[in-house]
């Protein structure tokens, strides 16, 4: 018989335990397990959806993704876009400040890039309005990225909610913009800037539409590796990371590696911009990030700040997204379904490294504790 004050305790069934070390293959299986169980669940809820079988659901993300010559190229150009935001926001998080305003980044270079094309595509040789039209874009970005850091470094903001609100800055100053450069006049888009002269648009490369998109894409992911592993700034970005109190026993300026680190950031960011708008659409508007910026994130999270398994997490994400397009599209289903499978990928996805990071045992000495 319990006493009047003795209570009653139950331990768990199961007990969750942080991992203090594991492989990389089995970290890797577990990615894979998850991409392969939201593919699974994906494929119920479509069939649930329009009867159809899950094989025909597999086919059609096969088909939206690489299905033609056409579809190949789109999915290797968004890989592309997405990858090079995720490189710019890598050595951010590594130096564990949480730069959500890569959306708003992405923006400025864009408006950078598009006003260049506007105001010298007619007057300016190719060549030299490229070099100009990267040079601003990347500076628009630097500056958006700048502007958190500083605040941040010497006052210690909240870079979240900083970065963040940048975002609807950057929206409402191209929305501003979009006023001056609209064509037609009251169309409120900017069409599609100098396709009489295509001035300001990347050429292509050995016959490719998108090959300098590919080799400026693929050198900022080898630099980023280097820079962030094998240079002194990339140490001082890990140490930063790891705690400030030890950055600064050791002698490293945290203010300085903040600012440095956040300038690169958003200046790739901004680089982004202007692959879009110039490599890729030609024009500008509030969507032109796309959401890419957030999306960019769980890239760079997933790949553990690593530029080269960026590309695998980059391209497997564009993979399924163009997929569940094309799904969404040939089921008859709305604009919203190929959002819905998408986020699915993504929870199974994110989930995934919940185990990753911890595991989950059965409590074998499970027993009531008085």
């Amino acid at each position: 018989m319990l006493k009047q004050n003795e209570i009653t305790v139950k331990e768990p069934l199961f007990r969750v335990i942080k991992r203090s070390n594991i492989s990389m293959p089995k970290a890797w299986f577990i990615r894979i397990a998850a991409a392969a169980l939201s593919l699974i669940v994906c494929a119920f809820v479509v069939m649930s959806i329009t009867g159809d079988n899950p094989l025909s659901v597999y086919l059609g993300i096969v088909d939206g993704a690489i299905g033609s010559k056409r579809r190949i190229w789109v999915t290797v150009r968004e890989t592309l876009v997405l990858l090079i935001i995720a490189v710019g926001l890598a050595p951010a998080f590594r130096m564990r400040f949480w730069n959500i305003g890569a959306e708003g980044q992405v923006l400025m270079g864009g408006a950078a890039a598009a006003a260049i094309m506007i105001y010298f595509g007619q007057s300016l040789p190719n060549g030299i309005l490229l070099i100009i039209i990267f040079t601003a874009s990347i500076l628009a970005g630097l500056i958006w990225g700048l502007l958190p850091a500083v605040f941040k470094a010497y006052f210690d903001t909240n870079e979240t909610l900083f970065t963040l609100m940048l975002n609807y800055v950057a929206m409402q100053i191209v929305t501003f913009c979009i006023v001056f450069w609209e064509k037609p006049a009251g169309s409120n888009t900017v069409g599609i800037i100098n396709a009489a002269n295509r001035g300001g648009w990347l050429p292509s490369l050995f016959g490719i539409d998108y090959g300098w998109n590919i080799v400026l894409v693929l050198a900022m992911t080898i630099g980023m590796y280097i820079y962030m592993r094998y240079t002194k700034h990339g140490y001082e970005i890990a140490v930063v990371g790891e705690s400030q109190n030890t950055a600064k026993y050791v002698g490293i300026n945290v203010k300085k590696v903040i600012i440095r680190t956040m300038m690169i950031s958003g200046a790739i960011c901004g680089l982004a911009g202007a692959i879009i708008v110039s490599g890729a659409s030609h024009t500008i508007s509030t969507s032109t990030g796309g959401g890419r910026g957030f999306t960019a994130i769980i890239v760079a999270w997933m790949a553990k700040f690593n530029p080269f398994a960026m590309i695998l997490v980059s391209g497997f994400l564009v993979f399924m997204q163009q997929g569940a397009i094309q799904i969404a599209s040939q089921y008859g289903l709305n604009e919203n379904a190929s959002d819905i499978i998408t986020g699915i990928i993504l929870f199974f996805l994110i989930g995934c490294e919940f185990f990753i990071t911890y595991k989950v045992e059965l409590n074998r000495n499970r027993k009531e504790a008085h």
